[in-house]
């Protein structure tokens, strides 16, 4: 897994850790909740793969949280002359997380 797509899959697996704690679940009730198998849950919080956009919405839901939730501190730098880029944040600070800064 590339650098990038691997600090995207760890900060997906601390926000899908989070969520579940905070719900009290452990990790077979979120996949039973969530149509998905135990394992899968293990996989993504521990961040070995970064999940598809329907397992997303399936965890979302299981855990009763927003999509917006799951992905906290991660966003997309639209690019300029050249490509765009990830871009991650502290989870823990307060805003929109979901949109970039504006461009100084």
């Amino acid at each position: 897994m590339k650098e990038v797509r691997r600090a995207l899959a760890v900060r997906f697996a601390e926000n899908l850790l989070r969520a579940r704690e905070r719900a009290g679940l452990s990790q077979e009730e979120v996949g039973f909740r969530s149509s998905l198998h135990r394992t899968q849950v293990g996989v993504l919080e521990r961040g070995a793969r970064l999940p598809q956009l329907d397992t997303i919405l399936k965890l979302a839901g299981g855990l009763s949280v927003s999509p917006c939730e799951l992905l906290r501190g991660m966003a997309w730098e639209p690019a300029e002359l050249s490509g765009g880029g990830f871009q991650l944040t502290d989870p823990n600070e307060s805003g929109d997380d979901h949109r970039p800064p504006p461009p100084p």
